[in-house]
């Protein structure tokens, strides 16, 4: 299959690089820099950071090693069911990468994949908490190459 992108016609992407943050782990402002609405990525800023802080209305997330475990198992469950292809998933205390292939677009997959995400984590724990942030990003890849590039990120750079 293809599609029309601007003027160029490409053909549908091999796979979708899907990453998400933990509740309250990655505020606007963040130090770290940080990613706005649009996607553009901001410079730091204290002030805004603060404030969002304070705006926060459920206790910040971080996942512990129980919770990592649980959110991998339902994401290849989950695909498995859904007979879309897990090239990679990498849970961490703060955020979640899946490498994915599947007949849907991106973001209904990172929907999807949040929500039950969510459900399950709320099950296991007993409570009903807000787990993810909103949105994520999503990244189309086109070719082997870069899906072989962001295997290898996912699988083996996340320690570094």
């Amino acid at each position: 299959m293809r599609h029309e992108v601007g003027s160029v016609v490409r053909p549908d992407p091999l796979a979708f690089f899907l990453t998400w943050t933990a509740y309250g782990s990655w505020l606007p402002g963040d130090a770290r820099g940080w990613v706005d609405d649009r996607g553009a990525i901001r410079e730091p800023n204290e002030r805004l950071a603060r404030s969002a802080r304070r705006l926060l209305q459920n206790p910040v997330v971080v996942l512990d090693g129980s919770c990592r475990r649980l959110v991998e198992q339902v994401i290849r469950e989950h695909c498995g069911f859904r007979n879309w292809t897990v090239h990679a998933v990498n849970c961490r205390t703060t955020h979640v990468h899946v490498v994915v292939s599947a007949e849907q677009s991106p973001e209904a997959v990172l929907r999807s994949l949040k929500g039950r995400c969510s459900r399950k984590l709320s099950e296991a724990k007993g409570v009903t908490e807000r787990w993810w942030t909103k949105g994520g990003s999503v990244r189309r890849l086109f070719d082997t190459r870069a899906l072989e590039t962001v295997v290898v990120y996912v699988v083996e750079c996340q320690d570094r």
